[in-house]
């Protein structure tokens, strides 16, 4: 019997002590936070905080775990042909400690957003429902499992 697969992915909402939070922009995706793929051999902790700096420029503390997600959706990738995985997600809580923004592979773009303006950059409703979770968070952690294709709806929310 094969072992299931699945992606691991961890994301950082990293808030400066003036109340904004890091955006990155996506060539593909737009603007969201900083995340991506957990590397065999990291915790949880190191993924979130290489992936920020690797997208971002930008050096990080993580201070919480904000929620869980898990995406069932089966779709093919962009090149029409390799199947993608489904998603198990951590979102963390960070704060900034050092850097200056700076653009990488993955990135076209990076900015500090007033946290009350950052809805406004991020557009696919899956990074809109996170980050207004992320913006809720309140202590308790979230757990949630959505599909993203053909089209976004959650399945499940609850807290952990």
């Amino acid at each position: 019997m094969p072992f299931p697969t699945h992606i691991v992915t961890a994301s950082g909402y990293v808030f400066d002590q003036k109340g904004n939070i890091l955006l990155v922009k996506t060539y593909f995706r737009g603007w969201e936070v900083p995340g991506g793929q957990v590397e065999n051999g990291e915790t949880l902790e190191e993924g979130v905080l290489r992936e920020i700096l690797e997208e971002s420029g930008i050096t990080a503390r993580v201070k919480s775990l904000m929620a869980v997600y898990s995406s069932t959706s089966s779709y093919l990738y962009r090149d029409g042909v390799t199947p993608v995985p489904t998603k198990v997600m951590f979102d963390f809580l960070c704060e900034y400690v050092s850097g200056e923004c700076k653009t990488s592979d993955e990135t076209s773009d990076v900015m500090w957003v007033p946290v009350e303006k950052a809805l406004d950059y991020i557009t696919l409703p899956v990074y809109r429902y996170k980050f207004q979770k992320a913006l809720d968070f309140k202590g308790g952690i979230i757990y949630a499992s959505y599909v993203s294709k053909p089209e976004f709806k959650v399945i499940s929310e609850r807290l952990i």
